[in-house]
């Protein structure tokens, strides 16, 4: 096999990889009324459990970091996969909305473990502005698994009971695992520093940490919509569940045009720079949003929604190439750090903005806007 085809296939199996979250969740959306039917709970009992998993998510990957610094990149994608889909499978057994707590923290738990190898190999191997375009391309091939997912889980749920798609998930992570033992070259550097000092070294770089919250608090902004997606199409617009996967795969589709085009900047302007534009453009749509929420229709929901999130093609790999710049050696430690920072701020600002009782859409707006407010005062400061 020539040398640019084994590169190519190793950026789609490390996409594959970072993709547990994604599919975690988005497979997972189209079930949340039928879920809330089945345990006569609301609906927002059932939209907290995406919180839920996301803070199991960011423990994770405290223990992900460390395990694969320690023992590998490999290693620590295959133990974390198997026990993603372990407690994947467990939760078709749930009798109760707590259970079904417990088993999708724990699934959780499992994915961080496994995805902070994702970008501590595409460090191992990349730099600077050349790793900010493979996070990018990356970006492309992993975008494909929250457009796809809902369609996997609206085919589902169409056939099946909500169980179908944690049975879907299971199945999912044992053949990641497969390909993963089988096709990934393990490419870490071996670190003699115990785990304390590596957190140290990582948690005092404060340009790092920089990028490392812009990078969360955009992943707050991003995870309220998609948290809100069932609500916002399904309950609000009375959209079927057949067509949620078009609502929903429309923001990805120009997700994947957006990264594309991050890729050919990235030739000519700083990763800092396209950033600091995306955040600007993020402002003003979300100003609109507060303007006009509430005389909204489904085309102008659809638009506002998709521009806010098509600016997050220039923000995950850009800040992820600029925080893990700083670290050779601990990139594993560091990527746990960006994934807890990310999936705990994530749950932190989901779970507030879900918890206000909100029939209409300003709660989102406010929050997307005030969020990327903070993020471009907080960039204004990050010298490379």
């Amino acid at each position: 096999m020539k040398k640019s085809i084994n590169h190519v296939y190793l950026i789609i199996l490390i996409s594959v990889l970072s993709s547990v979250a994604p599919m975690g969740v988005d497979t997972y959306l189209p079930s949340i009324p039928e879920i809330a039917k089945y345990f006569d709970v609301n609906i927002h009992k059932i939209e907290l459990s995406l919180s839920i998993f996301l803070i199991g998510f960011a423990v994770g990957q405290i223990f992900g970091g460390p395990i694969s610094d320690r023992y590998g990149r490999r290693i620590g994608s295959i133990v974390g996969l198997i026990g993603y889909a372990f407690f994947s499978f467990l939760i078709i057994f749930s009798s109760n909305i707590y259970e079904l707590w417990v088993y999708r923290f724990l699934e959780a738990f499992f994915g961080g473990i496994t995805v902070v190898n994702a970008a501590a190999a595409v460090r191992d191997r990349f730099k600077g502005q050349e790793a900010a375009k493979v996070f990018s391309l990356i970006g492309i091939v992993r975008s494909l698994a929250p457009l796809l997912a809902p369609i996997f889980g609206a085919a589902i749920i169409h056939f099946f009971p909500w169980e179908g798609i944690f049975i879907f998930l299971t199945i999912y992570a044992l053949l990641v695992a497969f390909f993963v033992y089988k096709d990934l070259p393990e490419s870490f550097t071996k670190t003699e520093q115990n785990i304390i000092e590596s957190y140290k070294i990582v948690l005092s770089n404060f340009t790092a940490l920089k990028a490392m919250f812009v990078l969360a608090l955009s992943f707050g902004g991003f995870f309220i919509i998609i948290s809100r997606t069932s609500f916002i199409y399904i309950e609000y617009f009375k959209i079927s569940t057949d067509l949620f996967p078009l609502f929903f795969g429309i923001n990805f589709i120009i997700l994947m045009l957006m990264i594309k085009v991050n890729v050919n900047l990235l030739k000519k302007y700083k990763a800092l720079d396209i950033t600091k534009f995306a955040l600007l453009f993020q402002i003003i749509v979300g100003i609109i949003f507060l303007l006009v929420h509430k005389n909204i229709n489904l085309t102008f929901v659809v638009i506002i929604i998709a521009s806010y999130m098509s600016m997050m093609a220039f923000i995950f790999g850009n800040c992820m190439a600029m925080a893990l710049e700083h670290f050779s050696k601990n990139a594993g430690v560091a990527s746990g750090v960006i994934g807890v920072l990310q999936f705990g701020l994530g749950a932190m600002i989901s779970s507030i903005a879900l918890n206000f009782e909100d029939s209409g859409f300003f709660v989102i707006a406010f929050s997307i806007t005030i969020i990327s407010i903070v993020n471009f005062l907080i960039l204004k400061t990050y010298r490379a």
